[in-house]
């Protein structure tokens, strides 16, 4: 067979796979994800911010025939299932604002209300995209987490950058949490979430045994 940890190995220090002369195996017929689960929800008064330590307790993977759906099985497994309809709260950091608008306009076709702090939400209206414009945390109320609380947010897509957005960044992560709300940190995070909600809508996740992809 062929040697697949080599192959990894010579992954991660720059050689490419079309340079290793390996055999043309037929392309599998399904996309596996791999999540890590994290201890924030599990244990009190365990920082949700990551640092350079191993902070996963355990680890998933989603298997399907398209991304998508394996991503939205990624994301059940870890025990943070992506919502079908509700509210997004939106806000990202200046780099990420051109970036964000598809993503943005891709839940509002999905029929999401979305939620914007002030930055973002000028964006989003610049592009002729709707959204409901909110406090941060430390802006006035109600802000992110009072409407966290009063069930009208469903999923959050916050980039945030700088000192002055630790506050936030942080009574609204401990919030998402506390109350089982995706919270993604990244622009791809939240494109791999529109991917997954849209493949859900189409087509019900499956369950399907490990033997029928690996005899």
């Amino acid at each position: 067979g062929i040697p697949w940890a080599r192959v990894a190995s010579k992954l991660l220090v720059g050689e490419r796979l079309a340079a290793m002369d390996l055999p043309d195996d037929p392309k599998p017929d399904h996309v596996s994800v791999k999540a890590v689960k994290f201890p924030f929800a599990r244990f009190d008064r365990v920082s949700y911010f990551l640092g350079p330590e191993m902070r996963s307790t355990g680890e998933v993977m989603g298997i399907a025939a398209s991304f998508g759906e394996a991503f939205a099985k990624a994301q059940a497994a870890v025990e943070a299932p992506l919502p079908e309809r509700g509210g997004v709260f939106v806000s990202v950091n200046d780099r990420d604002k051109g970036r964000v608008v598809s993503i943005a306009r891709e839940l509002t076709r999905l029929g999401f209300q979305l939620w914007a702090t002030s930055g973002t939400h000028r964006k989003l209206q610049m592009e002729n995209i709707p959204s409901m414009p909110i406090y941060k945390v430390n802006e006035g109320r109600p802000n992110v987490v009072d409407q966290m609380k009063n069930d009208l947010i469903h999923l959050i897509v916050n980039t945030p950058l700088g000192k002055e957005s630790h506050y936030d960044e942080r009574a609204v992560g401990e919030e998402a949490y506390r109350l089982g709300i995706p919270n993604i940190t990244t622009l791809s995070g939240a494109s791999a979430a529109v991917q997954a909600i849209a493949e859900a809508r189409r087509n019900k996740p499956g369950v399907r045994p490990l033997q029928d992809y690996y005899r």
